[in-house]
């Protein structure tokens, strides 16, 4: 395997995720929580540690404070000496305005970059559920002489159709075309029926990287973004290959999933609580890492035959009192309290959720610190739903605590 000393990570958090609102109304996407315990820039991160990646520069823009936290407290501890995670906000150095898109907000942080002295840079993103060993990447960058390389997995073209960046490959993996969301994917050489969509994970020749970005700064006409405009204009200059995924999730099929909407978030939740979970948190080849909260175990209460304190294929969280209530195919953050007589089924419940006693909640996401009272009633009359609660398209009910003007507090 490649020296990991020799890149740098640069991780886009600055995103506003729009798609996820109103989970994203107090907080940024990337800190957005998953599988209970963890927030959805950990995925990434821990890819970071498990690929020796030491170095790393995390971009935030958009309601960052407890992103910022999050990785202060749970991060940075990790790292030793010449070796870091850490938070760089927007300077405005070379600009006056915010991020204007990824490549730009890569520009805005160059001398930050520059000042690492790193052969390589990695462009990762904080919004993706997926287990990738970067070092396996750059071995084939620097075995195939390539100036930039982008990661690409295999989707069916009817899948790929007007949803995903789609790079045309010969059949040696070097990149020789680029469209954007095509609504007909042009083939992949090596797999029939099958195309190859871009990831958004990108590594860069640092003494390339700079000089792009500079280019690309000063044309009035780009979006500044790495998919719509980087990487079509450099195809034909350079030496550009696409490196076909690697899953390190060790199952038959490949996961990766983009959890920019509503529905794909709770689906890639829902991912976690099968017998055999598609996404394995149970992994110890490669561990999933994030900020541990300290609460008591979860506790269980009440045998009752009409008030029993149960969790059926679900994940529940330390803190969390199942009080002669029932849940099923859910995720339960920490300090979650189900009251008696409750049936809670295919649902995220976030931290400090309570539960009124009665109540009949399926489909649904409850954001942090809100409160139900008894004989709730969610999920069963979508049309009641819409007239309360925000509504996904396939139908999943998000409930959010009333208007804040504050970002998510510190309380976690």
């Amino acid at each position: 395997m490649p020296d990991m000393r020799d890149a740098l990570g640069v991780l886009l958090a600055g995103g506003q995720g729009e798609r996820l609102w109103p989970l994203t109304r107090d907080r940024a996407k990337p800190a957005v929580p998953f599988g209970a315990l963890y927030r959805i820039i950990d995925v990434t991160l821990s890819n970071c540690i498990n690929s020796s990646l030491h170095r790393v520069f995390v971009l935030t823009q958009y309601k960052a404070l407890s992103l910022n936290r999050h990785i202060r407290a749970g991060w940075s501890p990790l790292m030793g000496l010449g070796e870091f995670i850490e938070v760089l906000p927007p300077q405005m150095r070379v600009s006056q305005q915010w991020y204007q898109g990824t490549a730009d907000a890569v520009y805005q942080n160059i001398y930050s970059i520059g000042s690492e002295r790193s052969k390589f840079v990695f462009i990762l993103s904080g919004d993706q559920i997926y287990k990738m060993n970067y070092a396996r990447m750059l071995q084939q960058h620097i075995d195939s002489a390539a100036d930039v390389t982008v990661a690409t997995i295999e989707i069916p073209a009817a899948e790929a159709a007007k949803q995903f960046g789609v790079l045309e490959t010969d059949k040696g993996w070097r990149i020789v075309g680029f469209e954007e969301k095509p609504a007909k994917p042009k083939q992949s050489p090596h797999k029939a029926a099958h195309c190859n969509a871009s990831m958004g994970i990108y590594i860069f020749n640092t003494q390339l990287l700079i000089p792009i970005l500079l280019a690309d700064s000063e044309d009035p006409k780009s979006s500044h973004d790495f998919g719509k405009d980087i990487l079509p204009r450099i195809i034909s200059k350079h030496r550009v290959f696409a490196y076909n995924f690697v899953d390190e999730n060790s199952q038959e099929t490949l996961y990766w999933r983009d959890v920019g909407t509503l529905d794909a978030y709770y689906e890639a939740n829902m991912d976690l609580v099968s017998v055999s979970p598609v996404f394995n948190l149970y992994d110890k080849h490669w561990p999933l890492r994030g900020w541990q909260h300290q609460y008591p175990p979860a506790k269980f209460v009440f045998a009752d035959a009409d008030r029993m304190g149960v969790a059926i294929d679900s994940i529940v969280a330390g803190g969390s009192i199942l009080s002669g209530g029932r849940v099923q195919n859910c995720v339960v953050g920490y300090d979650v309290r189900v009251n008696s007589y409750c049936e809670i089924s295919e649902s995220i419940l976030y931290n400090h959720v309570n539960v009124g006693r009665h109540s009949r909640i399926r489909r649904a996401i409850i954001d942090r610190h809100v409160s139900l009272p008894e004989h709730t009633e969610i999920g069963y009359d979508l049309e009641a739903d819409r007239r309360r609660f925000h509504l996904t398209p396939s139908g999943i009910v998000v409930v959010v605590r009333q208007e804040s003007l504050i970002e998510e507090p510190e309380a976690q």
